[in-house]
C-alpha cells in the first residue's frame, strides 16, 4: 500500500511537537489515528521512524531522513494547488527581505524557494544581518519582512510578529559519549562537559543563562558563528552543544557521528516568524509571501 498525503502530514507533525498526543492536539483528531498512520507509514517504507519508549518517541536516523522528503512533497502539493489557483501569472513588483544568520540556511531557502516558483514574476532580494539590525530596517520601512528568531523580540509595540516555527533545544553529543546511554539527561549533566557555544543570534545568551541558572559557569572549549563548525567539533568528540532541533541535520558530512538528545527540565525553545511593521499597507507581494509561509505552516499541522 503506498503512503498517503494525510499520513506524511501526521508523521511530520509528531517529528515537529515532538509525541503523538501534543500532535494529536495540534491536529485535533485522536491520538489513536495519529499512532495508527504511523504504524501504516512505516509499514510501507519497511522502516522505523521513532523509537518507542516510556518517556514518548525519539525521531530516528531513518525517520530524520525521510522528514527531509515529507516536508518536500507536503510543499510542492501547495505550491501546486497554488499554481493552478491562476495567482501566479499576474504577479509581479518587488519583495524585500531580511533574514538572521540562524534562518537563512534552515528556514529561508525552502520558503524563498516556494515563493518564487509561486510568483516567478517578483523580484526578490534578501539581505542578512542580527535581529536588532533587521528590525531597526523594518521600522524605517526598507525591509518588506523578516524572517527571524522572534523569541526575544524587542520592538513588539512597533512590529507584528507570526509564528512560523517552534523548536526545542537538544543535546548534541558524539557517538560514543557516555551520555548517549543515559535514560535522563539533565542540565547539570551538561554542566560538566566542555561546550561547543554557536555565538549566532540568541544561542550563546539562552545557553549561557540556562547553565547559570544552575549555579554554573560553562566550560566554553570553542565559540563559533558557524553551526558547520559546531557539527564537525560535536563530531570529533571536542564537546558538546545545546542548539535548537532545527539545525540537526543527520545526513549532513557529519550527521552520522552525532547523537541528539532531549534534556529534562524547563528549557526555552526558539522561535522563528516573520516580522512586519504594524500600520504598514503591506504590497501584494509581501502579502504573497505571508500567504506561503502561512500555507506551510498550515500543511504540516493538517
Amino acid at each position: 500500500m503506498a503512503f498517503t498525503l494525510r499520513q506524511l502530514q501526521y508523521f511530520v507533525a509528531v517529528a515537529e511537537q515532538g509525541g503523538v498526543s501534543r500532535a494529536a492536539q495540534s491536529l485535533s483528531i485522536s491520538q489513536s489515528a495519529v499512532t495508527e498512520a504511523i504504524k501504516e507509514l512505516e509499514s510501507d517504507l519497511g522502516v522505523e521512524l521513532f523509537e518507542r519508549h516510556p518517556r514518548g518517541l525519539n525521531i530516528t536516523h531513518k525517520g530524520h531522513q525521510f522528514l527531509r522528503h515529507a516536508t518536500k512533497i507536503l510543499a510542492d502539493v501547495s505550491d501546486a494547488r497554488r499554481t493552478f489557483s491562476g495567482e501566479a501569472e499576474t504577479a509581479s513588483g518587488r519583495l524585500q527581505l531580511g533574514v538572521t544568520s540562524l534562518v537563512a540556511g534552515y528556514v529561508l531557502s525552502d520558503l524563498l524557494a516556494r515563493y518564487r516558483r509561486a510568483f516567478p514574476g517578483v523580484e526578490v532580494t534578501a539581505i542578512e544581518d542580527n535581529g536588532d539590525y533587521l528590525e531597526h530596517l523594518l521600522v524605517g520601512g526598507e525591509l518588506d519582512i523578516a524572517v527571524m528568531v522572534i523569541s526575544n523580540l524587542r520592538d513588539r509595540m512597533a512590529l507584528q510578529a507570526e509564528i512560523l516555527e517552534i523548536s526545542p533545544y537538544r543535546l548534541w553529543l558524539p557517538l560514543g559519549h557516555p551520555l548517549t546511554t543515559a535514560e535522563i539527561i539533565s542540565l547539570a549533566d551538561v554542566a560538566a562537559e566542555p561546550l561547543i557555544m554557536l555565538t549566532i543570534d540568541e544561542i550563546e545568551e539562552n545557553t549561557g543563562k540556562l547553565l547559570m541558572a544552575l549555579g554554573a559557569r560553562p566550560h566554553v572549549a570553542f565559540r563559533t558563528r558557524s553551526v558547520e563548525a559546531v557539527r564537525s567539533l560535536v563530531a570529533t568528540g571536542a564537546g558538546v552543544a545545546l542548539l535548537p532541533d532545527l539545525v540537526y541535520r543527520p545526513w549532513s558530512l557529519e550527521g552520522d557521528r552525532i547523537e541528539s538528545r532531549d534534556i529534562s527540565g524547563s528549557l526555552p525553545v526558539v522561535q522563528v516568524g516573520m516580522v512586519w511593521r504594524r500600520g504598514l499597507g503591506l504590497q501584494q507581494s509581501a502579502r504573497d509571501f505571508i500567504g506561503i509561509a502561512q500555507g506551510q505552516r498550515t500543511m504540516r499541522q493538517r
